[in-house]
């Protein structure tokens, strides 16, 4: 029987009001934690795709921004022959890639949130995934020993980053940089 049907429950759950309620905690507590891994590898996935997306958004963007650089320089270029039509022409066309620039800017803001939104999930996942493993050993059943560096690494590398940032500015209060 799962014990999750979403990724929210996951991080909403109650690991001991779980286990109270279990026949067999050792049991119960092996299943969660396979179904937490599972988790936690989608979790990683869409992580990763959110990550892919942002960085193709943000490839298109300059394409954009450079294209009506370009226009504008073709428009200069058309000028300075005498050509106006092919000036406006160009400077129609700068409007374009500006405006297609602009829109795929407000789309980079919205797969930016997208990610740390799914990576905030991720860590929480992550949270509740050791505290799970941490109660296995508790209770003696830690039998799943799944590669904990290749499921976690991206969270493990920003959580580490994080640990030493708070880690310098809690020396700094005790003046000990």
């Amino acid at each position: 029987m799962p014990y999750f049907s979403r990724l929210t429950d996951i991080v909403t759950c109650s690991l001991t009001a779980l286990l109270n309620e279990s026949e067999n905690p050792q049991e119960t507590l092996s299943e969660i934690v396979k179904e937490m891994e599972h988790g936690l590898a989608g979790a990683q996935r869409s992580v990763e795709t959110a990550r892919k997306n942002q960085e193709r958004l943000q490839s298109e963007a300059t394409r954009a921004e450079e294209e009506a650089r370009q226009f504008e320089t073709e428009a200069l270029d058309c000028l300075k022959v005498g050509d106006e039509n092919g000036a406006r022409t160009a400077l129609y066309r700068k409007k374009e890639a500006a405006d297609l620039a602009a829109g795929l800017d407000q789309q980079i803001a919205v797969a930016r949130s997208t990610f740390e939104a799914l990576m905030t999930t991720y860590r929480a996942l992550e949270a509740r995934l050791a505290e799970a493993r941490r109660k296995q050993t508790e209770y003696g059943g830690a039998d799943s020993t799944p590669d904990d560096d290749v499921l976690t690494a991206p969270a493990r590398q920003l959580r580490k980053s994080e640990v030493e940032e708070e880690l310098a500015i809690l020396k700094k209060q005790l003046g000990q940089s």
